[in-house]
């Protein structure tokens, strides 16, 4: 049995246009996680690490140990400055298939050429939502000798995002004739301090354009709740939907390594002891990551979390089902089509 086979999915549909869905008044794509969204649903994403391979099939296997519990997904684009398959050719695959795929792209890699042309291929292929990332230094990936471009940054980038779909306009002052029809996001780190220039950060980024927030790993619940407060203050959260990150660690052992060579990484030395002292660190490590999901279900100006289980991504629907976050509601999966 083929992978297609053993996961349900249509050969056929594959090579069709990605589903779109009806334009909404007041939503500036036609994807359903602006929709959940914008309907006040708490909404939960992840994130699909695209294979080292050329063969579409992993994507979907991958895509498919979400179903029913992820509202998008994205696709990471040379996470941690490694190579993998391209973020833009992994999300037209799942937007193909009708998942609500999240367009990484991070300024590391190209100029405001090669971006803007990504941006405008990945609408045509039904690709509604675009995360705009500085990027990871080259050294801290496989390839340290890899050259660095960095034209643009986030914050010019959800600019360009924004110029580009708003406008119609290319940077250069060209016309486009249809505009890409995209969603735009960006990243923060609560935790480095100080709070108050993560605060001015997140604010700049959507003054800029962003309309979802996605978050760094919070294991750190009243720092978190001090920085949702002042954004909540601000009115940043009536601009903007915000989705805390919240990591699966596997043992205390992964959460000492993600603290010393994860840049922004916190993780409270509570934690890592209540890992230590568990049976079996993996489970306790899933169960950490259902009560922080629960509890920042609960923080004023939340409205959603972001799943991030590096090696871990089979666990991820388990831990969605037990938080409870979701409650009644099953996010959309190409099996309900059938």
């Amino acid at each position: 049995m083929s992978t297609e086979d053993s996961i349900k999915i249509n050969p056929e549909f594959i090579y069709h246009p990605g589903n779109p869905l009806p334009e909404i008044e007041g939503h500036v794509s036609c994807g359903r996680f602006e929709r959940i969204l914008r309907s006040g649903k708490f909404a939960v994403t992840s994130e699909l690490a695209p294979p080292d391979s050329a063969d579409r099939t992993e994507v979907f296997h991958r895509a498919a140990l979400f179903d029913q519990v992820v509202d998008a997904i994205n696709a990471t684009d040379g996470s941690g400055a490694n190579c993998h398959m391209s973020s833009v050719v992994v999300c037209a695959l799942l937007s193909h298939i009708g998942y609500s795929p999240i367009l990484q792209i991070s300024c590391r890699d190209k100029n405001r050429i090669a971006i803007q042309g990504d941006i405008l291929g990945a609408a045509a292929l039904g690709v509604g939502n675009v995360l705009a990332l500085t990027g990871d230094d080259v050294s801290a990936g496989d390839q340290p000798e890899a050259k660095r471009v960095f034209d643009l940054d986030s914050i010019s980038l959800l600019m360009t995002i924004v110029k580009m779909r708003d406008e119609s306009m290319l940077l250069s002052g060209r016309k486009l004739s249809h505009p890409p029809k995209m969603f735009a996001g960006s990243t923060i780190n609560p935790f480095v301090p100080p709070v108050k220039s993560r605060i001015m950060q997140l604010e700049k980024k959507i003054d800029a354009g962003a309309e979802f927030i996605q978050t760094q790993y919070c294991f750190d619940m009243p720092m978190l709740t001090d920085f949702m407060s002042e954004a909540v203050d601000k009115g940043l959260t009536e601009r903007a939907f915000i989705l805390p990150g919240v990591g699966v660690l596997a043992s205390a052992r992964t959460a000492r390594w993600l603290t010393t060579n994860v840049p922004g990484v916190h993780i409270p030395e509570s934690i890592i002891k209540r890992l230590d002292s568990a049976k079996d660190q993996k489970k306790e490590g899933q169960k950490i990551c259902i009560e922080i999901m629960q509890q920042v279900k609960e923080i004023e100006g939340v409205s959603g979390v972001h799943v991030m289980a590096y090696n871990q991504e089979k666990h991820v629907a388990e831990i969605v089902k037990e938080s409870g976050v979701l409650g009644d509601r099953k996010p959309w999966a190409p099996k309900n089509e059938y």
